[in-house]
């Protein structure tokens, strides 16, 4: 019933070179495509300008990378990490509020406006992303073509999102479903 059996039929040696080569094994667990491609996520999310929840996203093609983005400002325009964020607050029709930072495009947005600049189809890709995406890039990504997005964690304005992506066919996963804490949410 053991996953791991070792028999010591010689020296002592080659008993403890059995153990290290087991513990070695063990140690090391080779990355799944969505937690290697979800690395790279954080990695490209560190290049965000906007504090709240700096975000990136990686847009994938038969597990080839093809475009990546992360949550900044318009090329050209001032940064919230130089200026400050221009907030706006959304009051929902269950009277909840919640506040949003337009200064910024969302990382998804600018992997698919990234592709889009370089000509490359996303039909068919599947989306990376740091937060669950919001309704507006999941407005983006069903039209796009993208068919999955798996999302590290969980955005506080996204159900509406989740219920589009459910309608449009769009696979969905969430890898932790702890919603983000930042400021000014």
């Amino acid at each position: 019933m053991a996953d791991y059996k070792i028999l010591n039929e010689s020296s002592i040696e080659n008993l403890y070179l059995q153990i290290d080569t087991l513990i070695t094994k063990l140690e090391y667990q080779r990355p799944s495509w969505d937690e290697y491609f979800m690395g790279l996520v954080n990695e490209v999310s560190k290049r965000g300008t906007c504090n709240r929840g700096r975000t990136g996203a990686i847009l994938v093609k038969d597990k080839r990378i093809i475009a990546t983005g992360y949550v900044g400002s318009p090329k050209g325009i001032r940064h919230c990490d130089e200026i400050g964020h221009q907030i706006k607050t959304t009051i929902h029709e269950d009277g909840t509020k919640s506040m949003h930072c337009l200064r910024t495009i969302h990382a998804e947005i600018n992997a698919i406006c990234q592709a889009a600049k370089f000509g490359i189809s996303i039909n068919d890709a599947v989306l990376y992303c740091k937060l669950e995406p919001c309704y507006i890039c999941a407005k983006a990504i069903i039209n796009s073509g993208i068919t999955r997005v798996v999302a590290q964690k969980s955005y506080h304005a996204s159900k509406d999102a989740r219920i589009m992506f459910e309608e449009a066919g769009i696979a969905f996963e969430i890898l932790d479903p702890e919603i983000e804490k930042y400021d000014l949410q």
